[in-house]
């Protein structure tokens, strides 16, 4: 199956990015969780603050953080990430533990 980035909702820049000391994302673009961990900050929208949504692309993409580097569009986690995200009965169940 093929992955149609045109029609990409961006499936993967919702998903927690835990950052990691060699990372250098620039810190107003950061947060940290109640746990503690240092993670990439959401919008309002849910989308990583990175994602320019109107290009559907990373506006850091030079020094995006190791994890996303290795995220391999298309490839078997991000078929799976899609697949949920498209099922509405996964969707429900994401909104419902969210709140």
């Amino acid at each position: 199956m093929a992955a149609h980035c045109s029609r990409c909702e961006a499936v993967c820049c919702r998903l927690t990015v835990v950052l990691q000391p060699e990372d250098h994302v620039p810190e107003h673009l950061t947060t940290h969780t109640p746990e503690g961990l240092h993670v990439m900050a959401r919008g309002e929208d849910g989308w990583c603050v990175a994602l320019d949504s109107v290009r559907m692309n990373c506006g850091i993409y030079e020094t995006r953080p190791d994890v996303c580097r290795r995220f391999v569009m298309n490839g078997p986690y991000c078929r799976a990430i899609r697949a949920e995200y498209s099922d509405p009965l996964a969707a429900r169940v994401r909104h419902e533990t969210a709140a």
